[in-house]
């Protein structure tokens, strides 16, 4: 058995989950945030059979797109400790960090 954890962004749940749970997979979802954005993201973890592991994969790669989007990037003012200052840099958003793990053990109670 195999444990699939992707890291989504929070557009792309709502499509993903329905997509997966309507192939028969079972989805946990966890709200998390990112590091250098700290924007909202999406943790799913989904336990499959070896076998299945593509086929999850593929479903996720198909329902989360990279984008760019306009972020405020803080920076610090020379010589001013503590103040910063924002301006906007374009960023790519979106896509899937995706981690496959093997489980030791697998209980349903």
């Amino acid at each position: 058995m195999k444990l699939i954890i992707a890291i989504i962004h929070d557009e792309d749940a709502p499509n993903s989950i329905e997509k997966l749970t309507n192939q028969g997979y079972r989805v946990t979802k966890l709200a998390s945030t990112g590091g250098f954005l700290r924007g909202g993201n999406t943790t799913l973890m989904v336990g499959v059979e070896k076998e299945k592991v593509d086929a999850v994969i593929a479903i996720i790669k198909d329902t989360c797109k990279s984008r760019k989007e306009i972020a405020s990037a803080p920076t610090p003012m020379m010589g001013n400790a503590g103040i910063f200052i924002t301006y906007p840099i374009e960023v790519q958003v979106g896509g899937a960090t995706i981690f496959v793990v093997d489980v030791d053990r697998f209980e349903r109670a």
